[in-house]
């Protein structure tokens, strides 16, 4: 009983310290499973903390780790814990910094602050497996599959550029000149525009690019502005200029504002974009509050925000939220060896401070997926670019902005504000396009051609036929000056263009002879002339040398011929029929009046009697019908139908005969022994046709007509002396020559006229060089299309 009752003390003893050491370990457990979650996670920033992005960002990145410290429903206890260093614009210092950071095991860093020291820290991103997230490096080459571990939270400048791009289209230019930084930031923004724009059938006709060390600029920004102010110098901020800047001009505005007034002179009239962020509760409250974090902060005083220090509080959100997602999934802080740096450090670089995050491909995943609304709307990516890309489009006027509207990849151009765009059906963009009206350089609000071509720029060589005569449509004078009609259809072409084109007029031909049409077109197609204007006929030959653009005369060939007047007289009333006719039309009144008589005369009295009364009264039936009025009564149905059918051919012939007659008597009648085109190709006639002209090619060509009969001529005087000649005195039977010509000729000549019918369909157009024979458009381009088209190429 004893041992038994002790041996039962003894198992609850046991229990009790089995209990005790149960409890123990799963207290150890519970421990162990709480501190799995870090205390701290290091986070690093590399920003110029002198730049007006950088001293914003400073500030917005510094807050934003506090607020995420503070509110434990994304990290729960643990931390983030931020290192910042500053590199100072420079790329190297940018490298050691990075590299320092990496060194320090951080998980992430937010930057760089610039586009080139992105591209070189992203490689060593890729091989140490940190993400980069960058608030303010907007290179669109950056968005490649070469950096993965790039994370652009911010908008990228291929965005930016179709909305430039977008901003020229809607006010009709075709072409800008491209100021830009020459480094890999500059030049990839300047091809991403080039792209853009050509997809609008824009260009760039000329890149301005300057060194991004010009005086070492403490600032990109401030080299940029010292470009306006020195245009301003130059007189170019003046009427008839436009200025389109990238959003670099709003951010130095927003962070300075407000700028000295002098400042502010330098850019009037500039149109700029600044990234557009909703107006949020979130965004409200932080821009309440940036005062008092700005002089909390900075130590060099206060200063204003500008839409990347936005970007840049919610990178830090961004991360965060990230974090917590690769902490939930048992992601790994562990970082380990690289053995590539093993070479390295047998060098003595002392690589070996260089770790591989273990985590990163999975942080990097967790970054993309992320999906919150913070200060800038609602952040999450799509093709690894964040949604909704959109700017503001504003102009500066006085001391201020004005924003004249939005732009969107959803809706393009608009006065709409792009959330409330986004929530309608989606359209063409190009359907609506629309901004508010805006103040230019020189105070004016006539949108400017776009600019002014400098002095030394190249001008356009337009040849122009100096012609012997019909100067009325083109006239050399000995001054080199050009007139005529032509020219006026070319002036005014050149009037609708929003730009000017600068161009010199170039006689082509000596003045005494008509220059070779043909010849001056083949010297556009190897690059004597830029293009040529005149009175140049379009011709399926000369179509296929060059492009023409849409016939502004029509001009078809046609035959002139001497003609005589036909004078009234006494027997004028004989003229409106031929003699057959006249003959033919008296025997069918002879046998009207048989057939009635043979119809009648057996049951009609009034065609009976002696012989001589029965042809006395058929004659007077026949051309007494003429004027309705016959005695006799025709009494046979036959003959009633036959008279009401004579009586409808009496009406015809009677009103024709009228008609003709009348047109004889009131209207000067002409006659010529040359009928048109086809007589005068069937005869052996000398014909006559203008030097330089496609007339003589084409009657030789098309209607075989024998070389030894065409006679070229020099002048109007030469056709009148040749055609009051005639082929017996060694002149021409006729003159072939287009339309246009031969009604200016008549206009004094008025033994000569028109014969027959237009037997050719031409026209005048302008001429320019074709540089792909592939896309040529026989007489399709517009002129002002042709005179784009001129200044493109």
């Amino acid at each position: 009983m004893g041992f038994v009752f002790g041996q039962w003390i003894m198992h609850k003893v046991l229990l009790v310290v089995l209990m005790v050491v149960y409890s123990g370990f799963s207290s150890n457990v519970v421990s162990s499973i709480v501190e799995a979650r870090p205390e701290v996670v290091n986070i690093g920033a590399l920003l110029s903390l002198d730049s007006s992005i950088g001293k914003v960002a400073k500030v917005a990145i510094e807050a934003a780790v506090e607020d995420v410290n503070r509110n434990q429903s994304v990290l729960g206890t643990t931390k983030m814990q931020l290192t910042m260093r500053d590199t100072n614009y420079s790329g190297y210092m940018s490298m050691l910094e990075a590299l320092s950071l990496m060194g320090s095991e951080v998980v992430a860093i937010i930057g760089p602050q610039f586009s080139v020291t992105a591209h070189f820290l992203s490689h060593i991103a890729n091989e140490l497996r940190v993400p980069l997230l960058s608030f303010a490096a907007t290179d669109p080459t950056l968005s490649s599959l070469q950096y993965p571990f790039f994370v652009r939270t911010t908008h990228s400048d291929i965005f930016q550029m179709a909305a430039i791009a977008d901003i020229v289209d809607y006010y009709g230019w075709r072409a800008v000149t491209a100021i830009y930084v020459d480094d890999d930031h500059g030049r990839n923004g300047i091809a991403a525009l080039e792209d853009k724009l050509a997809e609008r059938r824009c260009k760039i006709s000329y890149k301005a690019p300057f060194s991004p060390n010009v005086n070492q600029p403490s600032e990109i920004s401030d080299v940029l502005y010292k470009v306006l102010k020195q245009a301003r110098h130059m007189e170019m901020m003046s009427a008839e200029y436009v200025w389109i800047v990238t959003d670099w001009l709003s951010a130095k505005i927003d962070t300075n504002s407000p700028l000295a007034t002098e400042d502010m002179d330098d850019i009037q009239g500039v149109i700029t974009l600044r990234m557009h962020t909703p107006n949020t509760k979130e965004k409200s409250k932080f821009v309440s509050g940036w005062s008092n974090l700005a002089s909390r902060k900075a130590a060099g005083g206060t200063f204003g925000l500008n839409s990347y220090g936005l970007y840049a509080y919610d990178t830090v959100w961004l991360l965060a939220y990230a974090i917590d997602a690769f902490l939930n999934q048992k992601g790994n802080l562990s970082f380990s060896y690289d053995p590539g740096l093993s070479e390295l450090q047998r060098k003595n670089l002392h690589a070996d401070a260089l770790r591989i995050f273990d985590g990163g491909n999975l942080l990097l995943k967790s970054i993309l997926q992320v999906n919150f609304t913070g200060v800038t709307g609602s952040i999450k990516f799509s093709d690894e670019n964040l949604i909704h890309p959109a700017y503001e489009v504003i102009n500066v006027i006085g001391t201020v902005f004005r924003r004249i509207g939005y732009w969107s990849n959803h809706s393009g151009l608009s006065v709409e504000i792009p959330e409330e765009i986004y929530k309608k059906t989606p359209s063409n963009p190009n359907s609506r396009q629309q901004l508010y009206s805006v103040i230019w350089p020189g105070q004016t609000v006539v949108k400017p051609r776009g600019w002014v071509f400098a002095h030394n720029g190249r001008r356009l060589r337009i040849g122009v036929p100096n012609r012997v005569f019909y100067h009325e449509f083109v006239s050399v004078e000995a001054n080199n000056m050009f007139s005529g009609y032509c020219i006026d259809v070319f002036t005014a072409a050149l009037n609708l263009l929003s730009y000017a084109v600068p161009f010199d007029f170039v006689a082509f031909g000596d003045g005494h002879n008509n220059p070779n049409t043909t010849e001056l077109l083949r010297l556009i197609s190897v690059g004597v002339f830029d293009a040529a204007i005149g009175d140049i006929s379009i011709t399926t030959d000369r179509a296929r040398m060059v492009d023409f653009t849409q016939p502004y005369i029509e001009s078809g060939l046609v035959v002139v011929a001497p003609v005589r007047k036909l004078n009234s007289s006494a027997w004028a009333f004989l003229r409106p029929f031929t003699p057959m006719m006249w003959l033919v039309t008296a025997v069918f009144f002879l046998v009207t009046g048989v057939v009635i008589w043979i119809l009648e005369h057996r049951i009609n009295g009034d065609f009976r009697g002696p012989p001589r009364r029965q042809i006395v009264t058929i004659l007077w039936f026949s051309f007494s019908t003429l004027f309705f009025s016959h005695k006799e009564k025709t009494m046979s149905t036959l003959g009633r139908l036959v008279l009401i059918i004579w009586l409808f051919v009496v009406l015809v012939l009677n009103s024709s005969y009228i008609a003709s007659l009348t047109s004889i008597l009131t209207v000067e009648q002409l006659s010529s022994s040359i009928k048109g085109i086809e007589s005068l190709v069937s005869s052996n006639d000398p014909i006559g046709y203008q030097r330089g002209s496609f007339a003589g090619r084409y009657l030789v060509n098309e209607y075989k007509i024998d070389k030894s009969r065409l006679i070229p001529l020099n002048s109007a005087d030469d056709c009148s002396k040749a055609l009051q000649d005639g082929p017996q005195k060694g002149g021409v039977a006729a003159v072939v020559d287009e339309r246009a010509y031969i009604e200016l000729f008549l206009s004094s000549q008025c033994e000569f006229s028109i014969v027959g019918q237009e037997f050719s369909k031409n026209g005048w157009g302008f001429v320019c060089v074709s540089l792909n024979p592939s896309t040529r458009n026989f007489s399709n381009i517009g002129f002002t299309s042709f005179l784009e088209y001129l200044v493109k190429n």
